[in-house]
């Protein structure tokens, strides 16, 4: 009698049952083609905020995406954004290296391809349930960087929120005005972003008179959201901090739409 209760039970809860989007999404820009991903929850046809999502140096990876849908849940429409081109996946953190840092040292490419992966997020709408009212970027570690470039493109989005990423500008192109709220989460013992970037970057946000919020959170290293990371002292995964750091970027978003 019980397995049976249960078994009615589960039918009758089906219709709630989370119903997991994810689909490639190719793109163009110029003659290079891009493909990012669109990741959703479509139990609810509710609208909600849509956030660009862009990935840490090995690009739009199978880890990414479980991380994108992990976010998404019921409250995110998530694009995540291929930044390398279609069909160039790094191998191996040698490859991830060299590919990310043709784009540290050229901000016009760099902006020109995460504001087209912004685009493509957008135009979305009316095929995935995006509020084209409420939209964000998130980024881990070189796709931190790259929504705060975002940012500094003087692009109307309304907020970016960087884990673990660069804080110092990429080269080649100055920041214009800032209107994206900025959050920052930051490990205060990241060996790879000195506490002289930290410093500049928040000379930077208040010379720009941005909102902006940066967290250091004590003990974490580079990398504290990424379950791969196992590089004691420099990269590594903390999952007390990666609780903490989503928990705000959740706060952040809710305060921000919930003003839209």
């Amino acid at each position: 009698m019980v397995p049976m209760l249960a078994s009615l039970l589960s039918l009758i809860a089906m219709p709630t049952l989370a119903a997991p989007v994810s689909k490639a999404v190719s793109y163009e820009i110029g003659d290079q083609k891009f493909e990012g991903r669109l990741i959703y929850d479509n139990a609810s046809k509710k609208l909600r905020p849509g956030l660009l999502m862009s990935p840490n140096w090995m690009g739009p990876t199978e880890a990414a995406f479980k991380q994108a849908q992990a976010i998404a849940g019921k409250d995110y429409v998530i694009f995540v954004a291929d930044m390398y081109g279609a069909g160039a996946r790094p191998k191996n953190s040698d490859e991830a290296g060299a590919a990310s840092k043709l784009l540290y040292g050229d901000a016009v490419t760099m902006r020109a391809r995460i504001e087209k992966a912004l685009e493509v997020l957008k135009a979305q709408a009316g095929k995935a349930p995006i509020d084209l009212k409420r939209i964000g970027a998130i980024g881990f570690c070189f796709g931190g960087t790259n929504v705060l470039e975002l940012a500094r493109s003087g692009n109307d989005i309304a907020g970016v929120v960087s884990f673990h990423g660069g804080l110092s500008p990429a080269a080649g192109a100055a920041s214009k005005t800032i209107t994206a709220r900025v959050l920052a989460l930051h490990g205060a013992d990241d060996p790879f972003v000195p506490a002289e970037q930290v410093a500049a970057f928040e000379q930077e946000m208040r010379d720009a008179k941005v909102d902006w919020e940066l967290v250091k959170f004590g003990g974490a290293v580079h990398s504290f959201s990424d379950p791969d990371a196992h590089v004691v002292g420099k990269a590594d995964y903390n999952p007390v901090v990666a609780q903490r750091a989503f928990r705000l970027m959740n706060d952040f978003f809710k305060e921000l739409f919930a003003k839209k």
